[in-house]
């Protein structure tokens, strides 16, 4: 079986920037606007949910003899050393360099699988990030060249409630606890942009006006992004009870190169 890392060309000792950033060459590689295959493209997308979590190169975790450990947690080389003359601490009994090297691989990803998910227990027992129903007010930010209007505008949505728009452009829908931003829209029968819905890329971005999402820790948005109130709805979960949100802000400066080709099965709008 293909391991996580092989699907995603990259070292199982990788940090967590070089596997987002293999992550992304790849995900572009296998989307069928490019060359690829559906088939191809989830795969891409289980390696990465798989390396995120903590997954080995076979799906399982490494017991502690395939690290050259004890049950007590000392490592075979280091006993091996005691009892053997001359046996350096660097390699356990019939472990080549090798396979020591693949097995440090493999706990530095488990690791970071151990690392987010002490930071998701963090997130679910912060008081500010419990689940609730959050009302959301929308508004498509393509609309704003229409009617001269700038995304900083402090009337910006007063105005748009004003401007007879249509639904699909601008309203209100409710998020459910638990749900996210772009799981919301689409129950609303409104098909919002995006394309890996993985926090991979900025296709689904919105911009926050008021309110504020919760998102996993790993995502490609840069900080700078994140300080002008730039999200991803595909993971982004509401905290708050009312959001202001401008949508479909891919083509905003500074996010082009973050966005990947749309799914050709995907539409602009819910009733293309």
């Amino acid at each position: 079986m293909e391991s996580p890392f092989e699907v995603l060309s990259v070292d199982p000792d990788a940090d967590d920037e070089a596997v987002e950033q293999a992550y992304r060459e790849r995900v572009k590689e296998a989307h069928p606007d490019q060359g690829g295959s559906v088939e191809e493209f989830r795969a891409v997308r289980r390696a990465y949910e798989r390396i995120e979590a903590g997954d080995q190169e076979n799906g399982a975790e490494v017991e502690p003899s395939a690290r050259g450990e004890t049950a007590s947690g000392a490592t075979g080389a280091s006993k091996s050393a005691d009892a053997t003359p001359g046996r350096t601490n660097d390699t356990a009994p019939g472990q080549n360099e090798s396979g020591t090297a693949r097995a440090g691989a493999h706990e530095r990803a488990q690791n970071r699988g151990r690392a987010r998910n002490r930071e998701r227990e963090r997130e679910q027992s912060d008081p500010a990030s419990q689940r609730i129903t959050s009302e959301v007010t929308y508004l498509d930010y393509d609309v704003l060249a229409d009617f001269g209007w700038e995304a900083d505008d402090e009337d910006l949505f007063e105005k748009a409630a004003s401007a007879d728009l249509d639904q699909e452009d601008y309203g209100r829908f409710e998020v459910q606890p638990g749900e996210s931003l772009l799981e919301a829209a689409e129950d609303y029968g409104f098909a919002w942009p995006f394309a890996c819905r993985g926090g991979a890329c900025a296709n689904c971005a919105i911009k926050l006006v008021d309110g504020e999402l919760s998102m996993p820790a790993s995502h490609v948005l840069p900080d700078g992004l994140m300080a002008e109130g730039i999200r991803l709805s595909c993971n982004g979960i509401p905290i708050t009870r009312e959001l202001k949100v401008l949508f479909n802000v891919k083509h905003m400066p500074d996010l082009e190169e973050l966005l990947l080709p749309p799914d050709p099965f995907e539409h602009r709008y819910a009733d293309d």
